[in-house]
């Protein structure tokens, strides 16, 4: 594999670099002094930010992108082995990194690089664990794959020897990465459309815990099905977080709720209380995901007292249980859930939430998971009030399943639920004014574009 030299600095291309994670990458290297080019199906905000830094951006992806001078060239996975600018880019012998592989090579330019996995909440947790290492003026590097409003963005470019970023599963793009502390928060079944099974799933995640060193730390959920699988013979240190019946090193202990569902507990390590903790975040798993963050500061040296105060200053990220805003006294939250354990969770968050009736506009993510988890997703769907289903939300597929929401629908009323759907938004829309009470609670949920349904009704 090509190794680049950052001590060098020279000129990089990157096809795609409008995307929420490429752009990230491609900022770093602006601030390292290198030449930046890209090329993005369109303009955006993203692309706008980026050329005020001084990349030159390319709108189509074509091989006159591509000229003799440019070092090397990163792609997104996405990206076909037949895109002009990969072909040309071979044709002159410029070296080829996968987005993954040249973001491991970044994080190798760091003493303490955190990588954040795990089927669910991985984003939420980087961000708690970011916000206590600015708060730690730790002036770290971040990455991470939603909006969090204390960088105002998903990318903030330190000047320490510290980064972290999210560290995905899917096609094992986190098996190229370099971490010296590594999270994993939970494994279950999914991107079945790359991964065989669970079991496929659970073989990849123990690969990522063995690339951490002697010198670091694996910091994961106690809770996991035959936790020794990933463990066992690793040679860095192994911090275990989770429930009380776990028997984890780090444990919350007399958990409470305050009136909009966010909670407060008292930490264990090692069996001795530590602290009380406060969230201004909403849910039991995001005290989950809190105990991994706190695991991974007390890792770092971070003292207790500015935990403390990085969590209380950690409000949640963009599109995580998110209040939206109010019409008719109905409030309105967006939420990402597209797993149906991510569904189980905001749902049992919003139990905790003030309302009278719950309300559920889900839209499922991909084919291949409407498919692959269809009992799953009405097992849970079918115990919330009402539930109103828009078309599958397509992504990088094409339905060679015949899969439709239909089925879903019919599955959850099998189960005795209420279940509606309707093939626009518009008519989604309408029937939850129509049918929406005072003091109910609305949901927009899955990771498409059904957070438009939301905005529509309150008018942004």
């Amino acid at each position: 594999m090509y190794q680049l030299n950052f001590d060098v600095p020279s000129k990089l291309h990157f096809t795609g670099i409008g995307g929420i994670s490429m752009s990230a990458l491609a900022e770093i290297m602006l601030s390292r002094g290198f030449q930046v080019t890209g090329s993005d199906s369109q303009a955006s905000e993203i692309t706008e930010h980026l050329e005020s830094l001084g990349a030159v951006i390319y709108y189509g992806q074509k091989s006159e992108n591509i000229t003799s001078d440019i070092n090397l060239l990163i792609y997104t996975a996405a990206v076909k082995d037949n895109n002009p600018e990969l072909v040309r880019a071979r044709e002159l012998g410029i070296p080829l990194l996968t987005r993954a592989e040249f973001l491991g090579q970044i994080m190798k330019n760091y003493n303490v690089a955190i990588g954040v996995a795990g089927t669910h909440g991985k984003t939420t947790t980087t961000s708690m664990l970011s916000q206590i290492m600015l708060s730690a003026d730790m002036d770290p590097t971040i990455l991470v794959g939603g909006i969090m409003p204390a960088i105002q963005g998903n990318t903030r470019i330190g000047h320490s020897d510290k980064m972290i970023t999210e560290a995905c599963e899917y096609t094992n793009s986190f098996l190229s990465f370099a971490p010296t502390i590594g999270i994993i928060l939970n494994v279950a079944a999914d991107h079945l459309d790359f991964f065989k099974d669970l079991d496929d799933i659970r073989h990849s995640f123990r690969k990522y815990a063995e690339l951490i060193p002697e010198t670091g730390a694996l910091i994961i959920n106690g809770d996991i099905e035959n936790l020794n699988d990933f463990t066992d013979g690793l040679k860095c240190s192994v911090i275990t977080v989770g429930s009380e019946s776990s028997n984890s090193r780090y444990i919350a202990k007399n958990i409470t709720f305050d009136a909009l569902a966010r909670g407060e507990y008292d930490l264990y390590v090692d069996g001795c209380f530590v602290s009380h903790i406060i969230l201004k975040v909403s849910g039991i798993h995001n005290i989950y995901n809190s105990l991994a963050a706190i695991a991974a500061s007390h890792f770092m040296g971070i003292d207790d007292k500015t935990i403390h105060e990085g969590l209380l200053q950690y409000g949640g990220t963009d599109r995580r249980f998110q209040l939206k805003g109010t019409i008719g006294e109905v409030s309105i939250i967006d939420d990402y859930a597209h797993h149906p354990d991510e569904i189980r969770a905001t749902i049992n968050t919003a139990i905790h939430y003030p309302h009278k009736k719950l309300w559920i506009v889900f839209q499922p993510h991909t084919y291949t998971r409407t498919k692959a988890l269809l009992s799953e997703f009405a097992k849970v769907l079918s115990d919330v009030d009402a539930v109103v289903l828009a078309d599958i939300y397509a992504a990088r597929e094409k339905n060679i399943f015949g899969i439709s929401s239909r089925d879903l629908q019919k599955e959850i009323q099998k189960l005795g639920g209420t279940a509606y759907y309707f093939p626009s938004f518009s008519e989604i829309e309408n029937f939850l004014l129509e049918n929406c009470c005072p003091g109910d609670l609305l949901i927009t949920m899955g990771a498409g574009d059904v957070v438009k349904i939301g905005e529509h009704l309150l008018g942004n």
